[in-house]
């Protein structure tokens, strides 16, 4: 077993580490800029509250972003994360409002949901040696399509379970200090990234993660079964898609069957800003959370200025060439 994990030890160390380090140097460095410019462009970016926006419009895209890390460093992709994200949102409002189930329940249903969602495009990987890209495109519309169909393509209210909502919006740091109120939300944002970083870098998972996108065959000879643990990373992937899921329907007291598409692409994006390179083997959770940083702060402080919808949109796919074009650089130097 030593053996192996020297193995793998070893693998991981053909990843660039000052590369990798550089990166979130600028991408951070992108963000401090970022809010420079939205500050002196408009006063109210600074405000408490505005922060407390940014930060919450962040927690959702920044769950994502953190199960697509673990899929992306493997070299594959998965673009089903926004509408099976969705579907979570429905099946939570199913379970509780639906069948009346405890509110515990009912979320561990829903982030059971896209457990098995990331389960099943893991197999569809894995097993069936279907491509990433076509796989998860067709649970991307599986998972659409059940999400309307269950819902019967209305919304699910939780108007009759006020701590549903607290989920997100409540605060518990109000009980800690008073006067001082932080939502949930964001609190489990940060929380899931401390949980996503022990895993990446304290667990086996983490060292197979980085071995199957430094080199998959490799880590195949070696005696490892790669399409177990594959699949166990797409799983990883869909239980962070799941909490996104119970979150966004915490956030808005309910479940919208419409919701979800774009989603995926803000998370991409967001993992590559952070440094995760789209051909595998690199990437770490601190650069994923500045990156889902940035494009909150970008989306926010646009619409501050007043910046129309479909512009805000035309930024955002500017910013998504602009990363995978770095990430090509990085690569061709390397």
């Amino acid at each position: 077993m030593k053996l192996e994990t020297d193995k793998f030890a070893a693998l991981r160390k053909k990843v660039p580490i000052k590369s990798s380090a550089l990166q979130q140097v600028l991408a951070f460095a992108s963000l401090i800029i970022l809010v420079i410019f939205f500050s002196l462009a408009s006063s109210n970016f600074l405000h408490f509250s505005n922060i407390v926006g940014i930060l919450l419009s962040a927690a959702v895209i920044g769950i994502l972003a953190l199960g697509a890390t673990f899929v992306i460093i493997t070299g594959g992709i998965d673009l089903s994360v926004g509408t099976v994200m969705t579907l979570c949102s429905v099946m939570t409002g199913v379970f509780i409002t639906f069948w009346g189930l405890p509110t515990p329940i009912g979320i561990l249903g829903g982030i059971l949901t896209g457990a098995l969602c990331g389960l099943l495009s893991g197999f569809a990987v894995a097993k069936m040696k279907i491509p990433p890209f076509i796989a998860t495109l067709a649970m991307m519309m599986i998972a659409k399509g059940l999400a309307l169909v269950i819902s019967g393509t209305k919304p699910i209210y939780f108007n009759d379970n006020p701590e549903f909502s607290s989920i997100a919006l409540g605060s518990i740091t109000s009980y800690i200090i008073p006067g001082f109120e932080v939502p949930n939300a964001i609190l489990i944002y940060f929380g899931m990234a401390i949980l996503a970083a022990v895993i990446l870098s304290k667990t086996i998972i983490g060292r197979y993660n980085f071995a199957l996108g430094s080199n998959e065959e490799a880590t195949r000879l070696s005696g490892v079964n790669v399409d177990f643990w594959k699949m166990t990373i797409y799983t990883i992937t869909g239980i962070f898609t799941g909490v996104a899921g119970v979150l966004m329907a915490s956030r808005l007291n309910s479940a919208q069957p419409g919701l979800g598409m774009g989603y995926e692409l803000e998370a991409i994006a967001a993992v590559v800003i952070g440094g995760t390179s789209l051909s595998g083997g690199k990437g770490t959770i601190l650069g994923t959370v500045i990156g889902a940083l940035i494009m909150s702060v970008l989306t926010n402080g646009l619409r501050i200025l007043s910046v129309p919808q479909e512009w805000q949109t035309v930024v955002v796919g500017v910013v998504v060439i602009l990363a995978v074009y770095a990430d090509i650089l990085r690569r061709g130097k390397k």
